[in-house]
């Protein structure tokens, strides 16, 4: 019988124990579930939490499991339902413009900040981005206008805690200012889209449109790269409008079924 390391196995009994009661639970909750003194348990889930591995709710003091399960289960090629009903119009929109579209999920999960992960991407491998991440990398939220997106209609975050985190600064063009940031979050809002003018890598420009349930929360967001040369200076305004209203359709296809219930 091979060894066992019990901190991993401790480990791997507090994920399972939140996966299979399917909601937030307390640290009191996990330890008398598992039989584990409450000390143990906070050890190993600072430690799965650092990892991002499990997300603390601030509001309430509870674990849930966080977005790096949701991202290795994208790894190995898990099919999530949100991922096949998005696709279809990702694909589109990469056949129609030729650019790198992706789809990407708020994470909550990082002790720096919040990040924008991504969980669907459609690109043409003959054309490669200095920054071309693969599904399942994060990025600081306030340089891609999929994180703006995803800040500007997320509404259960709490602004006033987050902008103590600082900005990274990666280029002249970054918001490194929570005024000029919330800002530019407030010009999403009334646009319904956002861009990355060169805030992540000067020569790589995004835009943005936000992916939303029934309640006008954003659950993703879609966007277009590619270099400024070509997003900037071609057609802009028809690529906006065109991601604007796939972003819009499939919020309604998101409402129509009731994202709640029909997709998990």
């Amino acid at each position: 019988m091979s060894e066992i390391i019990i901190s991993v196995d401790r480990a791997i009994d507090i994920l399972l124990a939140l996966y299979n009661n399917g909601k937030e639970m307390g640290v009191s909750d996990i330890a008398r579930e598992l039989d584990l003194y409450k000390s143990t348990v906070h050890r190993s889930l600072a430690t799965l939490e650092n990892k991002g591995f499990v997300y603390q709710n601030k509001d309430n003091g509870k674990y849930w499991l966080g977005i790096k399960i949701y991202a290795m289960g994208l790894l190995i090629g898990e099919k999530l339902s949100l991922i096949d009903l998005i696709k279809p119009y990702a694909k589109e929109l990469f056949e129609e413009f030729q650019e790198v579209v992706n789809v990407s999920i708020l994470d909550k999960s990082s002790r720096n900040g919040y990040k924008s992960i991504i969980i669907l991407k459609e690109v043409d491998t003959k054309k490669v981005l200095s920054v071309n991440p693969n599904i399942g990398s994060s990025s600081d939220i306030h340089v891609s206008a999929v994180g703006k997106c995803l800040l500007a209609f997320s509404k259960d975050i709490n602004f006033e805690k987050l902008s103590h985190k600082s900005l990274k600064k990666y280029t002249e063009n970054t918001l490194t200012n929570w005024d000029d940031l919330l800002n530019e979050i407030k010009k999403v809002r009334e646009n319904g889209y956002a861009i990355d003018n060169e805030e992540q890598e000067i020569g790589l420009t995004c835009i943005g449109a936000p992916i939303l349930d029934k309640y006008g929360n954003s659950i993703a967001a879609i966007s277009i790269s590619g270099p400024t040369s070509r997003i900037i200076k071609e057609d802009l305004d028809f690529k906006i409008s065109k991601l604007v209203k796939t972003a819009k359709k499939i919020s309604m296809v998101i409402k129509e079924i009731n994202w709640e219930e029909g997709i998990k």
